[in-house]
Parts: structure tokens; C-alpha cells; sequence
């Protein structure tokens, strides 16, 4: 491609970062990179009664978060600013009026309450419901009466009642619409505002945008913004539509499904490499059977050619499990960093109370484990705060059995007896502990971590009864041992 390739990601603020719009940023942002273009950042504000600006710092919040850096857009700038649609207005109202002199446009003084009520008509009547084109051929006394009763007044586009829109899709191949098949849509809105098809031609335009990488489910805008930019006589950019996210069942993914906003995801402790490495292989293929790549190899191989037709099934098993993948090749000091911050937040600040490096030593020691970071509180906490009860099913299996606590005492003794509290010795003690007792080590392992977790299932005793510590250990084995003393 000789051309500089200029490619844009333009969200409306108006609701939370999704995955689908986390995807068509990231393929835009890997377009871009691969082949050395510019990727562009701009805020489809016009919506005026839904746009807020805690939406524009979530969207710039999750962009960032993915690792995903724009080379023109707000807080950046460049040369074709302002990147904000609301701060463009006059570059629209430019293009309606011409819209309007070419004979391409006419004001539709048609109320929102008339067209419903014409809409509900024609859903009654069997009739695909769009807009019936009554003020298309208004006369211009009519028009002027209107005007005079102070009708408010939107801008349509008016549609040629026959012949074909068509392009080359980058992904989709060859698509075409009957133009008898579109109404006549809005491009200007009766608050003077633009439309998103009117808009986004303008701004594609004013922009250079070279292609236009968006969601299959705005391809039936796509021969609306063609009329636009042929009219106003605006170089089309190369379209290419992308496959929709489904639901494991092939359904419409919904948030029953997992589909949410990033910020909950990285609130569920899913790290950033994780997240642009699952998100890149929805609807998109290296070309090799790779399942984890990293930013670089994604950026190295990027291909609009590697973008499958068909929906994409969006797996949250397979998430949970690449997050985990991400959080064990971690750097201990990468690792211990990121998940202190969910200690704190669920456990309260634990470096009040405990040292960074029994803090750190915790975490690691569940590094293999944990698939989200959010999931350490729930696995370490025991180890920041005695058992207030013993698993149901552990205390039946294990502290109801008879010697049970001489099974608990013959521990402590041994491990009260050590000089060296590290995962050799403890599992020596341990072990002798079972010799001494005539008895098998499996059964006193188990016992020992219901009495000094409170549960059936964690990390390798010996290692976590290191990290426990000595004088931690011996006060929950006491513990314990009272507890099967006063059950009878």
C-alpha cells in the first residue's frame, strides 16, 4: 500500500467501552501499526442528550488501559483538530447547506410523535417501517408556511428512488443495496446537531481516512454515507466490516453472556496483555494455530486477509484461562504489584499490618493458581486472618474422625520443635509426625490444612505453613485442637 494508511477509532460517549468496540479499536490500532499509518482517536459527541464526559474519560480510561496509544485525537491534537464532533459543528452546517442548494437534501418539518405514529401504521399494515418522503415534493408555500408556525425542522437526504449502492468490502467482498430499499435519512437533526452518517463522511473526509474498519452491524449505514460522500463529490475510503461477537449458544452476545465494559473486566483482574490478546482472536487469525501472541507479533502479522466472515464466539472460559497464562509468565515483581492493589481494596491495607514481604510471598505463592487477579483476596485471605469456621465438608471428613486431635497435637509438636521454618523441614516434621502416629501422611496432610486455612483445597501445605509462619502455624493448631475437643 503506497498510500499512508490514516485509520480512526470513533466511539459515541454515551455508554460503557464494550468488547466489540474494544476489538474494532484494537484492529484498527494493529491496521495502523502494521504498516506504519496513523491511528486516529475521535469522540462522536452529538448525541447531545446521552454524550457525557464521564463516558469520554471511561473510553480514553479503557483505550489507555489496553495499551492502545492514538497518534491524533483529544489530549494529543494534530493537524485536523478538534477531534471532539460537538467542537465541528459549523464544517456540518457547511455540508448540509450544500446538501440543500444541490437539490440533495429538504427540510422535514414531520414531528417525532407523527412519524411513530406513521412508523406503528405501517408495522400494522405488514409494511417494512421508514419514513413515507411527505415533505420531499413539499411546495414551497407549504414550506413557508411551516417555517412561519415555527416548525422545528430536521434535514433528509434524498435517496435516488432506484438504482444500487455497491462497494468492495475489505472483509465481506463485494456488497450491494437496492437504493428503493433506503429512506430518505437524516443528516442534520432538528437541534442542529448532525447525524452519525452525515458526520462521519465529513469528518472521514476532513481527516484523510484511508479505511474505515467498524462493526458488521453498522454496514447498513455504509450506502447512506456513499450517497453523502458522492454528493459532495468526497473520496470514498476503503470499508470493511467486521464479523459480530456471539455468544457460545451463536446468539447476540449480552451481558448474561459476559459481554460488559472493560473497566469491569480490568476490575475482575484481567491484565491488559491478556485482554488485547483475547480480543485480537475474535474474528481474527494469525495464520498459524498461535494462541498467545504478543503485541509485537500481533502488530508483525495483522492482516485485514486474516479477518473471518463469520461471527466470532466469545469464550470466557478461554479468557479466564489466557489471563491465567498472562499473570504466571509475570516477573514476581510485575506479579506482586498489580495484585496488591486487589488485597487492599478487598482485605483493607494489608501493609498496615504486614510486612511487603509476606505480603509478596502470598501472592506468589498462588501465582500458579490464580486466574484473575480479583481472585486473590478470596484465595489468600487465611493467610492475613485466622479461620473464623472450617469447611462443612472438611470438618466431617477430617475433624470428626477419631485421634483427630492427637493427629493436630502430634503436629504441633513436631513443628514446635524446629529450628528452621522452611518447606524441607515442615514436610520432614509433617511427615515423622504420621510415622510416630502408626498412620498414613495423606490423612494428617489434610487435617493440618483444614486446622491452619480453614479449608480443604490451596497451595502445597509445606510452602504455605512456611509462609504462615512458626508462631501463625502452632496458635491455629492449638485452635483447632480445642475446636475438635469441644465438638465431643
Amino acid at each position: 500500500m503506497s498510500k499512508e494508511i490514516r485509520v480512526r477509532m470513533a466511539p459515541a460517549p454515551t455508554g460503557r467501552f464494550h468488547i466489540g468496540t474494544a476489538r474494532t479499536t484494537l484492529y484498527n490500532w494493529l491496521f495502523a501499526r502494521h504498516h506504519g499509518g496513523t491511528f486516529i482517536l475521535r469522540i462522536e459527541d452529538t448525541d447531545q442528550s446521552r454524550s457525557s464526559q464521564e463516558n469520554v474519560r471511561q473510553i480514553m480510561d479503557a483505550i489507555r488501559w489496553l495499551g492502545l496509544d492514538w497518534d491524533e485525537g483529544p489530549e494529543v491534537d494534530g493537524p485536523h483538530a478538534p477531534y471532539f464532533q460537538s467542537q465541528r459543528l459549523q464544517l456540518y452546517r457547511d455540508a448540509v447547506d450544500r446538501l440543500l442548494a444541490q437539490g440533495d437534501a429538504y427540510p422535514c418539518y414531520c414531528a417525532p410523535v407523527e412519524l411513530e405514529e406513521r412508523r406503528r401504521e405501517m408495522q400494522r399494515q405488514g409494511i417494512p417501517p421508514r419514513y413515507d418522503r411527505r415533505c420531499r415534493d413539499l411546495s414551497q408555500p407549504d414550506r413557508e408556511r411551516l417555517e412561519a408556525e415555527g416548525r422545528p425542522r430536521a434535514i433528509r437526504f434524498a435517496v435516488p428512488d432506484e438504482g444500487t449502492t455497491s462497494w468492495d468490502d475489505l472483509v465481506r467482498g463485494r456488497v450491494e443495496f437496492q437504493d428503493s430499499e433506503l429512506d430518505d435519512f437524516v443528516v442534520m437533526k432538528s437541534d442542529g446537531f448532525p447525524s452519525y452518517i452525515l458526520a462521519c463522511a465529513v469528518d472521514d473526509t476532513e481527516m484523510a481516512i484511508t479505511h474505515v474498519l467498524r462493526g458488521e452491524d453498522l454496514i447498513s449505514g455504509t450506502p447512506r454515507q456513499i450517497h453523502v460522500f458522492r454528493a459532495l463529490g468526497l473520496p470514498l475510503p476503503r470499508f470493511g466490516h467486521l464479523p459480530m461477537i456471539l455468544a457460545p449458544d451463536r446468539s447476540k452476545l449480552s451481558k448474561r453472556h459476559g459481554a460488559t465494559g472493560i473497566d469491569e473486566y480490568r476490575a475482575r483482574g484481567f491484565v491488559p496483555d491478556a485482554m488485547v490478546n483475547f480480543i485480537a482472536l475474535l474474528g481474527w487469525s494469525s495464520g498459524d494455530d498461535r494462541e498467545i501472541l504478543s503485541r509485537g507479533e500481533m502488530i508483525e502479522a495483522f492482516s485485514i486477509e486474516g479477518i473471518g466472515k463469520s461471527g466470532a464466539v466469545f469464550d470466557a472460559e478461554k479468557l479466564e484461562w489466557m489471563n491465567g497464562v498472562y499473570l504466571r509468565q509475570m516477573s514476581a515483581e510485575e506479579y506482586v504489584a498489580r495484585a496488591r492493589p486487589f488485597l487492599e481494596s478487598a482485605l483493607g491495607s494489608v501493609a498496615e499490618t504486614f510486612e511487603d514481604d509476606y505480603v509478596a510471598r502470598v501472592v506468589l505463592l498462588e501465582q500458579e493458581r490464580a486466574k484473575t487477579l480479583a481472585e486473590l483476596p478470596e484465595l489468600t485471605e487465611f493467610f492475613f486472618r485466622d479461620p473464623e469456621e472450617y469447611e462443612d465438608k472438611g470438618e466431617r471428613r477430617w475433624f470428626r474422625q477419631e485421634g483427630a486431635g492427637e493427629v493436630l497435637a502430634a503436629v504441633r509438636e513436631a513443628l514446635q520443635a524446629l529450628d528452621r521454618f522452611d518447606d524441607a523441614a515442615i514436610e520432614s516434621a509433617v511427615r515423622a509426625a504420621a510415622e510416630k502416629l502408626d498412620t498414613k501422611a495423606g490423612p494428617v496432610i489434610h487435617t493440618t490444612r483444614l486446622a491452619t486455612t480453614g479449608r480443604t483445597k490451596g497451595p502445597g501445605l509445606f510452602e504455605l505453613l512456611a509462609v504462615l509462619g512458626k508462631e501463625r502455624v502452632l496458635q491455629r493448631l492449638e485452635r483447632a485442637e480445642q475446636y475438635i475437643r469441644d465438638l465431643g
